[in-house]
């Protein structure tokens, strides 16, 4: 039976939690919220709860006919929260900063009002600016404006690494409307001077914490500068750290802040949970955890790339419709094994961080962090992959015995503590000792023992020889 959900199983870092005991030491693992930092922007800032009953109808919201005709064949019957809120004040001009969790139609919430400024006709320039951290986001970013100017000639393309340029490069001069991209490509088409920025009307920076994660900070600032000071910018992100603020307060006008996400970081949807085992086991446990609960579909999180190769080397030959996929693929491989992935034809995606952050597969049923994240915004953005639009989802993180502290920050992070659980057989050996100790009884000893002599503070002391001829 596995002990109640404070008594925590880690290394020195947690030795306050190791034994259960009738009596649990409250202090032990007193809940740090109060530490939890309140966020105070300079910048004007509007408070909206995501718990806030949004508008029942899309035609609430002021939008054209076409809009709302393209929604219809979208089978998007009423906004989510950001969305109702974010949408008339983007056709209004404002320059916004929008928070919210993953998995809340964030790429909509930027898609319609774009689409209602844009002409229908086809333009040489592009009045429309889409920057996203990773090349599969750009795909689906694409996919979605596509998706919602149903009825209306806008041209939308996207362009990112790994995929020839002279390809991207036609279909610019045949026009394009709107440009979803990666920094470094759209700054190489600037470069080439195949990309015009002079006539944008709006600039959208999603998942903008992301970008600023993996070095794009300098990149975004000289397209920023390139583009015009009229320009309505958009910034869109899960997290708003001081560096997305700095970047707001730089490169926006007077823009508003909208707090989707204030309470709780993690969707409450999710079941979350952490196994406590060593590393050499965690493949069995793996193994286990997929035997028992027979995943509709599920994403492995490893932190690295060749882990992720490894372990997806040992799970292909124990199990059909695994796939893998990391940065060291190439673009097409990449493409294939996502288009797989949508249609259901891979059941286990074992992944690093490249689609951990906005990819949408409505289906993921589990997420599995095999390697506890090092960064608390990556948990949250590897969690947000399954219960995405108020669907219910699962996720289980491996914790090595070492890596306490790190799932004290996560729960920190996202204002919540995780269940534990168990599978027979893969307690962890800290655990087994610590309960062993418990159980036997204080034997008295016959004859006082002297304490050991403390360690000398500098290490074991090292025998001088010395020197002669």
């Amino acid at each position: 039976m596995g002990a109640p959900a404070h008594h925590r199983v880690f290394g020195p870092a947690r030795r306050a939690r190791r034994l259960p005991t009738d009596v649990p030491d409250q202090d032990a693992y007193a809940r740090v919220t109060t530490d939890l930092a309140t966020k105070s922007a300079k910048t004007r800032r509007q408070t909206i709860d995501q718990d806030a009953a949004p508008a029942q109808q899309f035609a609430d919201l002021g939008l054209s006919a076409v809009t709302l005709r393209a929604l219809e064949h979208a089978e998007y019957l009423e906004p989510t929260a950001i969305q109702a809120g974010l949408i008339p004040k983007a056709l209004a001009g404002l320059d916004l900063l929008g928070q919210a969790r993953t998995g809340t139609g964030k790429t909509a919430a930027f898609a319609i009002p774009i689409l209602e400024r844009l002409d229908t006709h086809h333009a040489k320039a592009p009045r429309a600016l889409i920057l996203v951290p990773t090349r599969e986001l750009a795909v689906q970013v694409r996919g979605e404006v596509v998706k919602l100017a149903h009825g209306r000639r806008i041209n939308c393309v996207a362009v990112y690494g790994g995929k020839p340029i002279r390809s991207q490069i036609e279909k610019l001069r045949r026009g394009a409307d709107v440009i979803v991209g990666t920094p470094g490509r759209v700054l190489d088409h600037m470069h080439r001077r195949t990309l015009d920025l002079s006539h944008l009307a709006v600039v959208v920076l999603d998942e903008a914490d992301r970008m600023l994660d993996i070095g794009f900070r300098p990149d975004i600032e000289r397209i920023l500068r390139q583009c015009p000071s009229d320009r309505q910018t958009l910034l869109l992100s899960a997290t708003v750290p001081p560096p997305i603020e700095r970047l707001a307060r730089r490169y926006m006008r007077d823009p508003e802040t909208l707090n989707f996400s204030q309470q709780d970081l993690s969707v409450e949807t999710i079941e979350q949970f952490y196994f406590t085992v060593e590393h050499e086991r965690k493949y069995d446990l793996l193994q286990r955890l997929l035997a028992r609960e027979n995943p509709q579909q599920a994403i492995v999180f490893c932190r690295t790339k060749r882990r992720t190769e490894s372990l997806f080397r040992r799970l292909s030959k124990q199990l059909p419709h695994v796939a893998c996929i990391h940065g060291d693929m190439s673009q097409g491989q990449r493409d294939q094994v996502m288009e797989r992935f949508r249609a259901g034809k891979i059941r286990c995606l074992i992944a690093t961080d490249v689609v951990g952050r906005g990819i949408d597969v409505t289906s993921i049923s589990h997420i599995i962090n095999f390697d506890t994240p090092q960064f608390c915004d990556d948990y949250v953005h590897r969690v947000g992959r399954t219960g995405r639009m108020g669907r219910e989802g699962v996720a289980y993180t491996f914790v090595a015995p070492e890596e306490g502290p790190e799932l004290t920050r996560i729960e920190q992070r996202i204002n919540r503590q995780l269940q534990r659980d168990e599978i027979s057989g893969f307690r962890a050996t800290a655990l087994i000792a610590a309960a062993e100790l418990t159980t036997q009884p204080a034997v008295p000893s016959e004859s006082p023992v002297a304490p050991a002599p403390p360690p000398p503070p500098f290490g074991r002391r090292q025998r001088r020889h010395r020197r002669a001829l």
